[in-house]
């Protein structure tokens, strides 16, 4: 660099005393890999011109920008025309050594400014040596030793060797939050991604330390205050001192601000619309004044809008959203009006490495000459990100080869879509563990693979699922999914095998409303105990059928992690198609949930389940109905209605009520415990023969208090409960607990 300013500055004195001549001759020297045509080029530089003080400044100029010199000499004498330069060393190999992941390598050659194959400007390395170890701080390695040697093979040609030693990565010691004075840091935990380094927790990269970690954590927090209605909620990161050992504290200071309610909402319409069409919003805006504010809820309102706008084939319709803080409240206003009258001439995409093209526009919802709407990019935009494979997606609007026509730019950055966890647990009622492995980008065709394994002391399942969401039926994609199930249970009097494969479908029919179809093939091989009933022994044999399914869901949540308001309704039903043994299923459940207080947090949650035979046929032991115990409390697993002989058989029946109420402010902060309050009901009954069967039609109901605890063993769940109903032949539990976690 010194060498270039001095060169610079003999050049600038040289050429004041420089008279403006007419080159008729040009001369290049010095150069061995840069032809004198390309050098001409980039100079500028022509024979018979008339070249001045200025054009001289010019050329060199023109040059220096190219960085393929690392010194230039330019002199004009008696018409010729004299340019002399020194090339920079070109690197013939960038080797990076010490890391074993091939997409850090690629992200390393990406971000840095030396290349394979280009000019190597030494001012550039100490700079990439820190852009290389911000990188691996980024990912946790705090301490990574970056080493870069260069390696010459002549005087013009060398090769650089960037030697690495990441070291451990960062270990989150604790996680502490400071000014949350409304919200636990309880509660903040579950909401933030990064989790504290415990040993149950031993593959868990959320225990690394991570700027990227740190920075979702952030957005994830003021996320979820806004939606409580935090609408000034500011949140920042301080990380305590690494030592030595790798380890550190984080810590997140809160300005949780003004807690916000919703005072108006009202719509400013363009003339050029019917307003008689928008009408319908003021029914959806009484849903919400007086509640607090929440972006999901507007995030709702605006949903409504769009479909207005499509149910009326509206076209070049804009809207965005004001608001008016006055006090502790807000006036939304919904501005709708026309937008221009464009064309899309051109979708672009890039970035997509590994992923098929038209995986990405398959999820556009407009196309090269429909008209450009804003509303359609940025649901397509949303599509595209629903895809979960990527980490952004970005666009540009640019203008297009007329006035009235536009480019788009789509630009993806492609993530890691593999997934692994496993999980364990132990409780009064058993232990279990769980494996699952997943790949959500399978050859860049946006398809997902997994593989599921759960056991515990009664069942082993196995279940593998390809989805294709490419699949051209009816513009949805299609779930295939194949697993084998072993189940012993000497307590119900059986064992089984059941092996089943099926194909299935889903899609959102109307708003908030998900639907599912699909079709199940299974072969159920059933055996019973020596010491069950005769009724029971009939049942011995295999067993195979066809079903269809079909079910919806109808969402009108406030949102899906912990929600505070709203209501969630879900159907589904099994016909028989072709069977052995014919069955109709039918299952039906629904949640309340609504904020009662600051300190409580009221639900009420709904489940049916039936399943009939048809033409006389008995409902064998392994398809009938049971209530889980998180939805029957106080009852042992699985022991609860109808019997033969000892053995509890199920039901064709079965039903639970469940009110709850949430306690977050009960115990102090530093107890790392939540509480709530419950009371259940509920029954199994029914069955098709009567042989020494107790029908159990009294039912059953408990109270109690969870408490769900972060111990130093791992997070504990602890359910105390008093049965205020049940039968003689129930068992129950007054105390159950749970240790366990996935990871």
């Amino acid at each position: 660099m010194i060498k270039k300013f001095f060169t610079l500055l003999f050049f600038l004195v040289y050429v004041f005393a420089v008279k403006a001549e007419v080159v008729e001759n040009i001369v290049i020297e010095g150069n061995k890999r840069i032809s004198d045509e390309t050098i001409k080029i980039y100079g500028e530089v022509e024979l018979n011109k008339n070249f001045t003080e200025s054009d001289l400044n010019k050329v060199l100029s023109n040059l220096n920008s190219t960085n393929f010199f690392e010194n230039i000499e330019i002199n004009l004498n008696n018409k010729i025309l004299k340019i002399i330069v020194e090339e920079y060393p070109f690197v013939n190999q960038l080797i990076i050594l010490g890391e074993p992941k091939k997409s850090y390598i690629e992200e390393m050659k990406k971000l840095i400014q030396i290349k394979s194959k280009r000019p190597f400007i030494k001012a550039n390395l100490a700079k990439d040596v820190e852009i290389i170890k911000k990188l691996y701080s980024s990912l946790g390695y705090n301490f990574a030793q970056v080493d870069a040697k260069i390696k010459e093979i002549d005087k013009d040609n060398l090769d650089l060797l960037i030697e690495i030693e990441r070291g451990e990565q960062t270990k989150i010691s604790s996680i502490k939050f400071i000014g949350n004075k409304d919200i636990r840091s309880r509660r903040l935990r579950d909401v933030i991604a990064s989790a504290e380094d415990k040993f149950w927790k031993v593959i868990s990269n959320n225990t690394n330390l991570s700027e990227n970690l740190i920075n979702l954590d952030k957005r994830l927090l003021t996320n979820y205050y806004k939606s409580l209605g935090y609408y000034d909620v500011k949140i920042s990161s301080n990380i305590a001192e690494i030592n030595k050992a790798g380890n550190a504290d984080l810590v997140y200071s809160i300005e949780e601000g003004t807690r916000y309610t919703i005072n108006k909402i009202s719509t400013n319409i363009d003339e050029v619309f019917d307003k008689n069409l928008f009408f319908p919003l003021n029914k959806e805006f009484k849903k919400y004044i007086g509640d607090y504010y929440s972006p999901f809820k507007i995030k709702k309102l605006l949903e409504e809008l769009d479909r207005l706008i499509e149910l009326n084939n509206l076209q070049f319709v804009e809207h965005n959203v004001k608001e008016d803080i006055k006090d502790d409240s807000i006036n939304i206003t919904l501005n709708i009006y026309e937008g221009p009258r464009n064309l899309v001439e051109r979708i672009n995409i890039t970035g997509n490495n590994v992923t098929n093209e038209d995986v990405i526009r398959g999820e556009l919802i407009l196309d090269e000459g429909d008209p450009f709407v804003n509303l359609s990019l940025e649901k397509s935009i949303a599509k595209i990100k629903a895809r979960n494979i990527f980490n952004d997606v970005s666009y540009e609007i640019n203008d297009g080869s007329k006035n009235n026509l536009k480019i788009i730019d789509i630009n993806v950055e492609e993530r890691p879509t593999g997934e692994i966890s496993a999980g364990a647990g132990v409780g009064t009622s058993g232990g279990t563990i769980a494996f699952n492995i997943k790949e959500n980008n399978w050859l860049g065709q946006g398809k997902s693979v997994g593989l599921e394994i759960q056991a515990d002391e009664e069942s082993l399942i196995g279940d593998f699922r390809y989805t294709d969401p490419n699949y051209n039926f009816l513009g949805n994609s299609v779930t295939y999914s194949f697993s084998s199930e072993k189940n012993d249970k000497p307590d119900l009097g059986f064992e089984n095998s059941i092996i089943t494969a099926g194909i299935g479908t889903s899609f959102e029919q109307y708003k908030d409303v998900k639907v599912r179809l699909g079709l199940n093939a299974s072969h159920d091989d059933l055996q019973t105990e020596d010491s069950a009933s005769a009724a029971l022994k009939k049942q011995n044999g295999t067993y195979s059928e066809l079903l269809g399914v079909y079910g919806f869901t109808f969402d009108q949540r406030d949102k899906a992690f912990m929600p505070t308001s709203g209501s969630i309704f879900s159907f589904s039903q099994s016909l028989p198609l072709a069977a052995d043994k014919s069955f109709i299923t039918n299952v039906l459940s629904s949640s309340f949930y609504k904020s009662l207080s600051e300190n409580v947090i009221g639900s009420a949650k709904i489940y049916l389940a039936s399943i009939d035979g048809l033409g006389g046929d008995d409902v064998r032991i392994s398809k009938r109905r049971w209530i889980s115990s998180s939805r029957l409390r106080g009852f042992e697993k699985n022991k609860v209605g109808p019997i033969d002989g000892n053995d509890h058989v199920g039901g064709n029946y079965a039903a639970a009520l469940n009110f709850e109420a949430n306690l977050p402010k009960l115990l102090p902060e530093n107890s790392n415990t939540d509480i709530g309050l419950f009371l259940d009901f509920g029954n199994v009954w029914g069955v098709d023969y009567d042989s020494g069967i107790d029908k159990s039609n009294k039912i059953r109901s408990s109270t109690g208090i969870a408490a769900s605890w972060l111990s130093p063993l791992g997070p504990m769940t602890f359910i105390f409960s008093t049965n205020l109903s049940k039968a003689s032949t129930d068992k129950t539990e007054s105390f159950n607990f749970n240790l366990g976690t996935t990871f």
